[in-house]
């Protein structure tokens, strides 16, 4: 392995030899990239939405098929929108900036491009086009199909963080506007996801929302401590250390098989890890997980009301549901069973709890170990 290669990454998304499983939801989403169906990836924040999208984007990209990768996350109007869905589609269809200018006025004529070239111009240009008349916005929004007719191609538009449009003022509106241009593009696919799950559930799972039935919905599942093992112990066995089976399932097990924390705390252990791993390692390396997320565990903590602290306690003492039985709500001080449905909405909004199926469980693993630790349950 090369020595600056890490064995374990988290933080940002993972490429190469670090991108573990997905082989079924990388086949599907290849399928749908390849063959024009509209796809919406959907599941916690930290699963791998972003990697599993860059890699399959990798796999499809060809001359005849387009990939285009935007980040809505910026965006906090519907102008906003508008400018980076056109600055990116232009910029990621085009092989040069030269040809960014071209193309903005040749399908874009009500705007104007505007070109900032730093002192080395081969690697600081920015691009952007000037918005300001809301009709303008069936040209943006119709512009990868312009482009796909014209180059005699198919793009696939990829947008994470879509979950902002719910945040803009008139977003049912807009939404409506979004999806009655989308549909009409028969050379133009698009892969939607983000990391609010309970926002995108709504916005594509609910009949009276626009996006319902969009495209092809898939719930992201976690990768299974059957793929993470055998990962695990090889990246250590690559860099001359050794982890045992039980030690790598012990990894999985302690953070639920989240993506992100599977791979930190696998991290964690190597750095201390100058042979083998032991119990003192594994430990070790457990406390400073918690430590380095400790103080943005107090913050969640301190701003809950105290019927909310005391329904993190009962998910974190093993109810997942039926909280509204009478010995729940009075042995964990709920108060009205009407007060079970404010307190998981106001904290499904705050993302501290999944809700799928109704069985509500800590969205973050690791703030769970945390509470369950700092509360003595």
């Amino acid at each position: 392995m090369n020595t600056l290669s890490p064995p374990f990454l988290f933080g940002n998304a993972i490429e190469g030899e670090l991108f573990t499983d997905r082989t079924t939801d990388c086949e599907r989403l290849l399928a749908n990239f390849q063959n024009g169906i509209n796809t919406v990836l959907i599941s916690p924040r930290r699963w791998g939405k972003t990697s599993l999208v860059k890699k399959v984007s990798r796999l499809a990209q060809s001359d005849s098929l387009k990939i285009v990768l935007m980040d809505a996350f910026s965006c906090r109007s519907e102008e906003d929108f508008y400018r980076l869905f056109a600055v990116e589609i232009i910029k990621q269809t085009s092989s040069r900036w030269e040809e960014w200018v071209e193309n903005a006025k040749k399908f874009l004529a009500s705007f104007v491009p505007k070109i900032s070239i730093g002192a080395d111009s081969a690697s600081e240009i920015s691009f952007s086009v000037e918005f300001t008349d809301r009709q303008q916005s069936e040209d943006v929004l119709n512009l990868p199909q312009k482009i796909a007719s014209d180059k005699n191609i198919h793009i696939v538009v990829c947008i994470d963080e879509f979950q902002q449009i719910a945040e803009f003022d008139g977003e049912s509106w807009f939404q409506k506007k979004l999806r009655s241009q989308w549909q009409l593009q028969n050379n133009v696919t698009y892969c939607l996801y983000g990391s609010k799950k309970h926002i995108l559930s709504r916005l594509f799972s609910r009949q009276s929302e626009p996006f319902y039935k969009f495209g092809d919905l898939i719930f992201l599942q976690k990768i299974p401590a059957s793929e993470w093992i055998p990962f695990i112990c090889n990246r250590f066995e690559l860099t001359g250390k050794k982890i045992s089976v039980s030690m790598a399932e012990k990894i999985c097990q302690t953070v639920d098989n989240h993506s992100s924390y599977v791979q930190q705390l696998s991290w964690l252990v190597w750095i201390k890890t100058t042979g083998e791993v032991t119990d003192e390692i594994f430990e070790a390396a457990k406390t400073d997980l918690l430590n380095q997320n400790s103080s943005l565990y107090y913050r969640y903590v301190e701003e809950l009301t105290a019927y909310q602290l005391n329904f993190l306690r009962a998910v974190a003492a093993g109810i997942h549901k039926e909280f509204t039985k009478k010995d729940i709500l009075k042995k964990y001080a709920l108060g009205t069973s009407a007060n079970i449905v404010r307190l998981k909405k106001s904290l499904e909004n705050r993302e501290l709890i999944d809700n799928t199926n109704g069985l509500i469980t800590f969205d973050d693993p690791v703030f769970r170990l945390w509470f369950v630790q700092r509360f003595k349950l």
